[in-house]
């Protein structure tokens, strides 16, 4: 008899009388449950839009003649490389800058190697005086998920900085953390004024403190030493380590005599001109200077994890390398908003599945509400499942499809259980129940699977 009936039909007499039943129902639920603990959690979905950067640099050329002679022709060179949906260029004194955006779903390695080799085949193309060019990608992943403001009324920006650079070190150790960049205040410089009397009054020009201030501060390998069986490398020079070091630079001679920096150029050990700035403003009404760390998870990771271990190793610095009295405020957390977004849309699912089950229970019965109660949840449970298994995350864009699903979901049940009803007044308690469900589900299963096939392929264009 089971033989004649169709897919849907053969499925149900298969499950309706197997003992395992129950154990897929709990053994899905139990895989869905740990999804949801295992799958990482973000704010924003993975949405691949390869995005790159091309730098290059021609110290002394004006805008214009940067566009001319690097940006438009490097513009027409990146436009032939394949899946290149946009191109921007900016022309700034001495510097080109060129972003390309590729077409969305475009993998970024493969988007890469091609910009990479359409750029080194024209290397011939450079003109004279123009650096080789620099390529940065920049994907979703860059977005800071977490800000860390330091301020403090004691210390100003240049202290905090300092601050801010040691904690940068500590943050980039934290698991997940792929960069930590710090916005704000004024960075250590050691500054060389030159004084044009005194260095004429030697014989010599601005160039021959700039060779040799770049001379000494490198340690280029002078041989290799071998000894026995072991070979040891040997490097000349020093790193310039202190103001006294950069004053004691011999730049030339005069009559058989040393002329050092000092000697015609005063050095100062400050601050360097910021180029943003950042104030807190207090509960007070009063603004302060600041600092913000701004950091940065890797590719499929948790926000959530993340920050809570970057809150972790912030308390762990409080008095070693934070002092007592700069304060570290949270500026922006998307862990926090990921995690409270993800756990109301998922309360909001379990609210439906539960609002519908009881809707059937009152206009269809108790055992109608009891499938759908079930039917639901596990093939949600099974579907997240399968966003673990493929690497998918927990955001608002995957919750709210799976929100949207409930509706297609319940309207399955819901026609396969009123046929079974149906069915079973029709045939009276004379007919076994399990004959009479196998007959109804094989009766509007297929059309219903085929139903939820269509709307799956309507909306599959938009994935």
């Amino acid at each position: 008899m089971s033989r004649s009936y169709g897919m849907a039909g053969r499925l149900a007499a298969a499950f309706i009388h197997s003992k395992l039943t129950p154990l897929v129902v709990l053994g899905s639920l139990a895989l869905g449950i740990l999804a949801v603990v295992a799958l990482p959690r973000e704010e924003e979905p993975q949405i691949i839009v390869p995005m790159i950067d091309v730098f290059v640099q021609m110290p002394g050329a004006s805008p214009t003649e940067v566009e001319q002679r690097i940006t438009r022709p490097m513009e027409k060179l990146l436009w032939e490389v394949p899946g290149v949906e946009y191109v921007y260029s900016t022309s700034n004194p001495g510097m080109s800058m060129v972003i390309v955006r590729f077409r969305v779903g475009e993998q970024e390695e493969p988007a890469l190697v091609r910009l990479n080799q359409k750029l080194a085949s024209n290397f011939d193309m450079i003109p004279p005086g123009a650096s080789m060019p620099l390529v940065k990608p920049r994907s979703i992943d860059d977005v800071p998920i977490m800000g860390l403001t330091l301020w403090s009324a004691r210390y100003d920006d240049f202290q905090l900085r300092q601050i801010a650079g040691q904690l940068h070190d500590a943050l980039k150790e934290v698991d997940d953390v792929s960069q930590v960049e710090i916005i704000g205040g004024r960075t250590r410089q050691v500054s060389v004024e030159i004084d044009p009397a005194r260095l004429s009054s030697h014989g010599l020009d601005p160039s021959f403190v700039s060779r040799a201030l770049q001379g000494a501060n490198m340690r280029p390998p002078a041989s290799d030493v071998v000894s026995g069986n072991e070979s040891r490398l040997v490097q000349s020079g020093s790193w310039l380590s202190s103001v006294e070091a950069v004053r004691q630079v011999v730049v030339g001679s005069r009559q058989n005599v040393p002329v050092f920096v000092s000697d015609v150029a005063t050095v100062r050990d400050g601050d360097a001109e910021p180029s943003t700035y950042v104030t807190f403003l207090g509960k007070d009404g009063r603004s302060y200077p600041a600092v913000t760390l701004a950091v940065s998870k890797r590719k499929g990771t948790n926000a959530i994890e993340i920050t809570r271990r970057v809150d972790a190793a912030v308390e762990r610095l409080r008095g070693s390398v934070l002092p007592g009295d700069v304060t570290v405020t949270v500026t922006r957390n998307y862990g926090e908003t990921a995690e409270h977004k993800s756990n109301e849309l998922l309360w909001h699912m379990f609210i439906a599945v539960f609002s519908v089950s009881i809707l059937i229970w009152l206009t269809l019965g108790r055992r109608e509400a009891a499938v759908v109660l079930v039917a639901v949840p596990v093939t949600l449970a099974l579907t997240l499942f399968v966003f673990y298994i493929y690497g998918y995350t927990l955001n608002r864009i995957t919750l709210f499809a799976l929100i949207f699903s409930i509706g297609i979901l319940v309207d399955d049940a819901i026609v396969v259980v009123e046929n079974i009803v149906r069915h079973s007044r029709l045939a009276g308690p004379a007919k076994a129940l399990s004959a009479i469900t196998v007959k109804a589900v094989d009766e509007v299963g297929n059309p219903t699977i085929l139903a939820t096939l269509t709307v799956v392929a309507a909306i599959l264009p938009m994935a």
